[in-house]
Parts: structure tokens; sequence; C-alpha cells
């Protein structure tokens, strides 16, 4: 009787007994431990979807990212400076520096918070397209403030802010960034990816060349003709770098993607692992919340740049390429310097000459593109004095750069560069000045 059971219970009689006893003593245990385990694999995951579906759950998700984004970080106590500037701009039109600082100082903690959400995204994305993401998000604030006073007809101010965040990003970020990395870690010299610094300085090399030819075809005067010929290189010049750029992303990205691997990756990954604070899905929503935040009190700040010049006796180009891209570019300087501090040098170099390439080679040409459309004749020539500036700077940053090696020195002398740049454009006329604005 047993053996005929057996075959209705899924067992085939093959062999002696002692066979089928081991046969019918074997088979059957697995089953129930596979069975079991499944249960509680199914159970525990859709415990964790329905209590991720739970609307307590979700409040509770978002508030601990406010409190995270907005309650943690100290600088945000200058937040309420935004809303003030607002209220300032419709109950007194006379007070326009008051304006434009309250303005810029309410810009200053939306650009940081700007540059920790980009950090968080990067955390899910990997060190080459975080330093990418860092980079362009760090410049949305330039970009914003650009297309702004590029539809005011501001032409110079957008020309030298840009150029201003060049500078800045170059002398100020980077050098800031080697000084605090170089004095956290002064038993030795921190190390980072040549071969992806020297690209970069080749591009950056090349921007000049697109910046220097309209220049030097206006100063000539060798025109074919008056007026025209500036513009029309300009734009020409403009789509090609374009070209360019999208060429160097596909480079960086896609057939390149080894040699800008960061020394140290594993490293750098494990380290990462910890510094998720936020959601990818939060991270990309508080970017959205904070850009559009930015684009509202960027009009303000525009609109109060003549009148802020006039009341604190500033010139209008110290205005627009000392203190205008400081503000803006504060969520490069404390991302760079962080990541100095912790040794992730090719991170620092992603976000402080990656974000000067991505302007130069981006959006200096997407703003004259963009002029055009609107009718606005925005060229490529910053004037002799802005161009020389530029073209020093980017000398002397790739000699800076050629090693692969940092230390507190090297940082402290881009620091003293860039002090020597401001103090040039304090004293410095702008003789388009009038005519622009």
């Amino acid at each position: 009787m047993m053996v005929a059971e057996k075959p209705a219970l899924g067992f085939q009689a093959h062999g002696d007994g002692d066979d089928e006893l081991e046969l019918e003593l074997a088979s059957p245990a697995p089953p129930p431990r596979k069975m079991h385990s499944l249960e509680f694999e199914h159970i525990g995951s859709l415990a964790a979807v329905a209590e991720s579906l739970a609307p307590g759950s979700r409040w509770q998700r978002a508030l601990t990212s406010v409190r995270v984004v907005i309650f943690q970080a100290k600088i945000n106590v200058l937040l309420p400076f935004g809303p003030l500037a607002i209220m300032l701009h419709y109950l007194s039109g006379t007070h326009q520096g008051w304006v434009f600082l309250f303005s810029l100082i309410g810009i200053t903690p939306l650009a940081e918070r700007l540059g920790y959400a980009t950090e968080q995204l990067a955390c899910y994305t990997g060190p080459t397209v975080g330093g990418l993401l860092n980079a362009t998000f760090g410049n949305a604030t330039e970009m914003i403030i650009s297309i702004y006073a590029l539809k005011n007809g501001m032409i110079r101010v957008v020309q030298q802010s840009l150029l201003g965040s060049i500078l800045s990003n170059m002398l100020l970020v980077l050098g800031c960034a080697f000084f605090a990395g170089g004095l956290v870690h002064s038993d030795r010299d921190q190390v980072f990816n040549k071969a992806s610094a020297v690209v970069n300085s080749g591009l950056l090399l090349m921007a000049v060349l697109g910046l220097m030819f309209p220049a030097v075809l206006h100063f000539t005067h060798s025109e074919a003709q008056y007026g025209k010929s500036e513009v029309a290189l300009s734009r020409f010049s403009s789509c090609i770098m374009l070209v360019a750029y999208a060429s160097y992303l596909f480079f960086q990205l896609k057939s390149h993607r080894s040699m800008y691997s960061p020394i140290g990756d594993e490293e750098a990954a494990a380290e990462e692992e910890d510094e998720k604070e936020i959601t990818q899905g939060e991270a990309i929503c508080w970017l959205f919340i904070l850009t559009i935040w930015i684009s509202v009190l960027s009009g303000y700040l525009v609109d109060a740049i003549q009148g802020a010049s006039d009341s604190l006796n500033l010139p209008v180009a110290f205005i627009s390429v000392i203190l205008l891209p400081i503000v803006g570019n504060a969520a490069e300087h404390a991302s760079a310097i962080m990541f100095a501090m912790k040794n992730k040098l090719d991170i620092t170099l992603g976000v402080a000459i990656g974000s000067s390439t991505q302007i130069s080679m981006f959006v200096i040409p997407f703003c004259v593109v963009i002029g055009w459309m609107m009718g606005q004749e925005m060229d490529l020539n910053f004037q002799l004095f802005e161009t020389a500036t530029l073209f020093i700077t980017v000398l002397v940053v790739a000699f800076m750069l050629q090693e692969g090696t940092s230390n507190y020195f090297k940082g402290l002398m881009l620091i003293l560069c860039y002090l020597i740049v401001a103090a040039s454009f304090f004293v410095h006329v702008d003789p388009d000045a009038t005519g622009d604005n």
C-alpha cells in the first residue's frame, strides 16, 4: 500500500526499498523551508510598501526633509532677508541700496542649500555625474540673474557677472578649497586626477580664444562691417563653443568615463553612503523649489543694481564682477571646501574648475543665443581689461594644476591673486557702463 501511494504524492519508485526510503525522507524537507522563507520575504516587503504608502509616514518623511534642509543649517538664519527685500522694494522705492543688500544676503543661504540638495542628489549618481550636477545647479543662480539682466538690456552686467563667476570659481573657490584641504592634510600633498584637469584647462583656453577675437576685432577697428561683424562673429563662435561643450559632456560621461574615475574611488563610495540624508526624489523637489525662489529674488536684485551703485558709491563693474559672483558661488564654495577637507580633490575640481568650464563654454554662449532670440546684441566682446584678466587667470590656474597635487600654499596664492583682481575692478571704470545700462 505504501509503494502504491508514493506516486500519488509525487515520488516515483525506482530501485530498492532503501533508496525509496532515502528519497522519501530527503525530498519533502526542502519545500517547507523554501516556502517558509518566501513567505516571510513577502510579508516583509508588503509591510514596507504599506508603511511607505501610509499618509502619516509620508508626512513624517516630508517634515524630516524640511527639518534637514531648512532648520538644520545655521546659514538659514539669513532666509528672512529675502522677503524683507521684497517688502522694502514695494514700501520704499528710494532705498535701492538696501533692497540690493537684502536681496544679496537673502540669496546666499538659498544658493548654499541649492548646493546641499545637489550634493545629496550626487550621492545617488556617482562622483563624475555628481561633480557635473554640482557645477550645473551651482551655476543656476548666475544663469537666472543673467537672463533677468539680459531681459532688461543690461548686457555689461551679464558679461561682467559671468566673467566674475569664472574668476571667483578659479581663484577664490579653488584657492579656499586648496587652502582648507592643505591645512587639514598638512602632512602631505593632496593628489587629484591630472588628466581631467588638463582637459578642463584646454577648454578654458578655448573659451579665452572665443572671447578674445571679438575684442581684438573691435579694438583694432578691422571689422568688415562696423558694429555688425563683431556680433556676427560672437554668435558663430557661441554656436561652436556649445558644440564643443556638448562633445566634452559625451567625452566625460560616455567615451572616456574611466579617465574621470577619482583616485580612491572605493573609499569615496563607502563614505558617500553615510552622507545620504534625504531621498533622491526629495533632493529633486528641493532643487525645483529653491531654483524658483532664487529666480524671484534675482529679479529684485537686478532691478536694484544701478540704484545700489549710486547709493553705496560702488562701481557697477565691482558689483557685477565681485559681489554678485560671491553670492552666486556660495554653493560651489561650501561644497568645494567640504570635499577638499575630506580629501576628495577630484570632486572639488569638478565643482570649481568644472563650474568655470561650464560658464565659459555653455552659459556665456547660451546667453549670446538667448540675447539673439530676445533681440539683444549680446556679444563675446568683454572689453580689453576683462579679457586680459581672464586670460592671465586661466594661465595661473593651469600652471597650478599641471603637477596633479595641491597644498595650502597653492591655495593661498590663488586667494591672494583674487584679492588683486578684486582691487583692480574696484578702481576700474567701465567705459560702456552708461551706454548699456
